[in-house]
């Protein structure tokens, strides 16, 4: 059987869709910039609908670089009750504890708190309802795609507290061999920090992961806390209390 022959249309995608594959900016922000007229593809302003090719050189006008380096992204300490995303019944949503009465006194940042800066601000991943500690919230898609992206490699650090028995091989697989919803899990990174106490590393974030995981070795999980996103750790952020990440801040 002949293999098909590739015709030059196979090469083109949607612009958007290729400048969030660069990291330019979200899908939704580039429609938005090629509406203004923000972007260039080879020097010529892009048309919203547009295709291109992976060798077209694509180029963002001054105005959307401002607009992106005024978008903040906040780090909270999420106590439990609440919710990362939408609120659900008799819950509240994280995004509700950012006002000015809960930045934290020590926050370095330059930065004085607007009401602008909780408009169109969203969650760069999950953290359960009953979960505790680092929530990122922004209104940057090019950070949201970073951190929770299909292609992220970011770290993410808990301190677990289990209780139950775990089977024989339970901390081997925990490090690599168990599956979820059908879908052998990337490795972690696994280690006791005293008897009741795991540290969990992951580089992926399926819902309720880590309890999943830990049942399926006879754990349950009684206690869980974010400590780090990357190169960003919780440090002494108090529970409820949120701060701006610095300029100098990278995941």
């Amino acid at each position: 059987m002949n293999k098909p022959v590739s015709t030059a249309d196979d090469d083109l995608q949607r612009l958007s869709k290729r400048m969030a594959q660069l990291g330019l900016c979200s899908r939704r922000e580039a429609d938005s910039y090629i509406e203004q007229g923000w972007v260039k593809v080879n020097g010529q302003v892009a048309i919203l609908g547009q295709k291109v090719r992976l060798s077209d050189r694509i180029d963002l006008d001054r105005q959307a670089h401002q607009q992106q380096a005024a978008r903040v992204t906040i780090l909270l300490n999420k106590p439990v009750g609440y919710v990362s995303a939408q609120p659900e019944k008799d819950y509240r949503a994280a995004v509700e504890l950012i006002t000015r009465e809960n930045h934290w006194d020590q926050d370095r940042s330059p930065l004085t708190f607007s009401h602008d800066h909780t408009r169109h601000l969203a969650p760069a991943g999950r953290l359960d309802i009953d979960s505790v500690g680092l929530l990122v919230l922004t209104q940057d898609g090019r950070i949201a795609k970073r951190l929770i992206g299909d292609q992220s490699g970011v770290e993410k650090e808990y301190l677990v507290r289990v209780s139950g028995k775990l089977i024989d091989n339970g901390l081997a697989l925990l490090n690599h061999g168990l599956s979820l919803d059908n879908e052998l899990l990337r490795p972690a990174k696994v280690t006791w920090q005293n008897q009741d106490q795991l540290r969990f590393i992951l580089k992926q974030g399926k819902k309720r992961q880590i309890r999943r995981m830990c049942e399926l070795v006879g754990l349950q999980v009684t206690g869980l806390k974010r400590v780090r996103i990357g190169r960003i750790k919780l440090g002494a952020l108090p529970p409820g209390k949120w701060r701006y990440l610095d300029s100098h801040e990278q995941f």
